[in-house]
């Protein structure tokens, strides 16, 4: 009996017809899932970018509508779009995230994303103050206060490490008041010990040295360093610097032409003055602060007139920490032993 093939024919047709819609709905779906997109202010928002616009409020919040479309990035990575309140930028390795105001005019004057500071890795944050903000970037953070920090700061690097081991803006420095800047006599008197400063609040700066053989010790390799500004009758400023190699810590005094004729006379006031606008380095034991308090009444008892010019020991006071702690014996015994070698 012959059998008949059709409807199997008919069956395996439509079958086949149902696959191929099949696929091609599938691809459909493929192809639209990165490229969606809603309408904002009649443009376009689309991709991460929409995801962090719709996080923020859309128009009603504080980017407000689109002034244009999705664009590629010069540096032919990332996207960005702008805002009537700002843009939101984004790359594969940071995600989307806006930059506005104060903040993002600095992240633009240091070059955008090509800058030293790169993508921003997070959205603008209000610091624990409750009033200043920052923003994170892959190559440091900017820090901004409306009447603390005279405009926006980035804080990376070296620099930024030890603020932060000060507690930030919280800690002993606060706000940032200017942008790294080269500078010399840093880790050194010279004028070609060079590194790199930063100011923060009330006359107190930041320091970095990548180490010089001519610069005090502690400096002969990388180091890195606080100052003060006192303006005390006794002391101009006060340095301290610990070299990231050893951990050797010193202070460095400059004083004032009176230090030298009557700072031998208050040992007690002496010490204030050095710290009166400098902290004192972390952790200090009672060993250390007796050694280089012993060394500060030594300089300021046996630095006498140089006949060139000057006075003995030169232009600081130079406290190193490691020195031994010599007994108060008697003024000759601490005398003879007051170069501490």
């Amino acid at each position: 009996m012959e059998v008949s093939t059709r409807p199997l024919r008919r069956n395996a047709a439509l079958v086949k017809g149902v696959v191929v819609a099949l696929a091609s709905l599938a691809a459909l779906t493929v192809q639209a899932s990165p490229a969606a997109a809603d309408d904002a202010c009649g443009k376009q928002v689309g991709g991460a970018i929409l995801a962090k616009y719709d996080e923020l409020g859309r128009e009603t919040g504080p980017l407000g509508c689109p002034k244009d479309i999705e664009l590629d990035n010069p540096d032919g990575v990332g996207k960005r779009q702008e805002f009537a309140g700002g843009t939101i930028y984004w790359s594969a390795a940071s995600d989307a995230h806006p930059v506005w105001g104060a903040i993002g005019d600095k992240w633009g004057a240091l070059g955008y994303e090509r800058g030293k500071l790169g993508y921003p890795v997070d959205d603008e944050r209000t610091n624990p103050d409750g009033v200043g903000k920052r923003q994170q970037f892959q190559g440091g953070t900017v820090y901004w206060h409306p009447t603390l920090s005279n405009g926006a700061h980035p804080v990376w690097g070296r620099i930024g490490e030890l603020w932060g081991q000060w507690g930030y803006e919280r800690g002993a420095f606060g706000y940032p008041v200017t942008d790294e800047y080269d500078a010399v006599k840093v880790g050194g008197n010279l004028a070609e010990n060079t590194g790199v400063r930063q100011r923060f609040q009330n006359d107190r700066f930041l320091l970095w040295s990548p180490g010089q053989a001519n610069a005090f010790e502690t400096c002969h390799s990388e180091c890195v360093g606080y100052l003060g500004v006192t303006n005390e009758p006794w002391v101009k400023q006060t340095e301290v610097y610990t070299n990231l190699g050893n951990g050797k810590r010193s202070v460095h005094v400059t004083p004032t032409d009176a230090a030298f004729k009557d700072a031998d006379d208050d040992l007690q006031e002496n010490w204030r003055q050095v710290w009166a606008n400098t902290p004192l380095f972390r952790n200090a034991t009672q060993t250390e602060i007796n050694s280089v308090s012993k060394q500060l009444y030594c300089h300021a008892a046996f630095a006498f007139p140089s006949p060139g010019g000057g006075h003995f020991g030169g232009p600081t006071w130079d406290l190193e920490t490691w020195r031994a702690d010599i007994p108060w014996d008697s003024a000759e015994a601490l005398r003879t032993q007051c170069n501490w070698d």
